[in-house]
């Protein structure tokens, strides 16, 4: 029963009603992690190495009391993941991110990426977070304090669709910004050519990065049920152009198709992981592909 409440909750139309983005990803990690064994590492490892000196701004749960007790000082219990752990999740708010209906592509990649800013400092790892369209909008630099989290779902909650799509500037401009070796998280609808997104891909993998990309589609992109022969309007360059029905239904999809796959080839080429998701998908799908992600890293 539990499990079949927990996947009802994290169907995105039922998300959209649960109101604070920190509450969506609160159900939709719990929903995920419900039923295992043990607790599946998010991060490179989070095995505990070592105690440290508290420090003002520590997190107060993570001292050992028992340690306080018997020496009369405080000390940090260190994990691995404290060390050489850092999680950037880079999300795409172009104008196209706002489209789709009941659930826009831009809600579906908010409530992943508030999910996965949850995991990330469930497991202690610094998080980082972008937002970008034609440019980098907002950037907070990774960082392992306690109010990373809440730093980050602020911003989220503001967040609104922007204007067009420049993945190869966007991720130019954070390549600088970007000095630690970690996860790095593009959550985006990737109106881009594959060369291009390729050419952003590259640095990142040289350097050492750790790549997933989550391509978020909505139906009506890969199935289009338009009737008529209607004027469509590009919802970033604000061109229109007359579309036929009789071509959305014969050559279309095969295009389409053609477009994603040279996605997940760009992917392949840089050794990064790539995962499609439907606005109308569970978010728990989404998710079980990032822990084989990293499951698949850790080997």
């Amino acid at each position: 029963m539990a499990a079949r409440i927990a996947n009802r909750l994290l169907k995105p139309e039922v998300l959209a009603r649960l109101g604070s983005l920190e509450l969506v990803a609160r159900t939709v990690v719990d929903g995920v992690t419900t039923g295992l064994h043990r607790s599946p590492h998010f991060g490179f490892s989070q095995e505990f190495a070592e105690y440290r000196a508290y420090n003002e701004g520590d997190d107060l749960r993570y001292v050992d009391w028992n340690v306080y007790a018997r020496t009369d000082r405080t000390y940090i219990k260190r994990f691995q993941g404290e060390t050489n752990t850092s999680v950037t999740l880079l999300l795409d708010t172009s104008a196209s991110m706002s489209f789709g209906d009941p659930v826009k592509k831009l809600d579906q990649a908010l409530y992943l990426v508030a999910s996965m800013a949850y995991m990330a400092r469930k497991q202690h790892d610094a998080l980082g977070l972008a937002v970008f369209d034609e440019q980098v909008r907002h950037y907070l630099a990774p960082s392992p304090r306690p109010d990373a989290l809440v730093r980050a779902m602020g911003l989220l909650e503001n967040t609104v669709a922007g204007e067009g799509t420049d993945i190869l500037g966007a991720l130019s401009s954070l390549r600088a910004n970007m000095t630690r070796r970690g996860l790095v998280i593009v959550v985006s609808d990737f109106y881009t050519d594959a060369d291009d997104l390729l050419a952003a891909l590259q640095p990142l993998a040289h350097a050492g990065q750790d790549v997933a990309l989550f391509h978020i589609v909505s139906p009506e992109e890969v199935e289009p049920s338009l009737k008529r022969i209607s004027a469509m309007k590009d919802m970033e360059t604000g061109e229109s152009t007359i579309v036929d029905p009789e071509y959305l239904k014969s050559s279309y999809p095969a295009k389409f198709k053609a477009h994603c796959e040279s996605i997940q080839t760009a992917c392949r080429r840089v050794g990064a992981d790539y995962t499609q998701v439907s606005t109308h998908d569970p978010l728990d799908a989404a998710l079980h592909g990032y822990l084989r992600f990293r499951e698949r890293r850790g080997r």
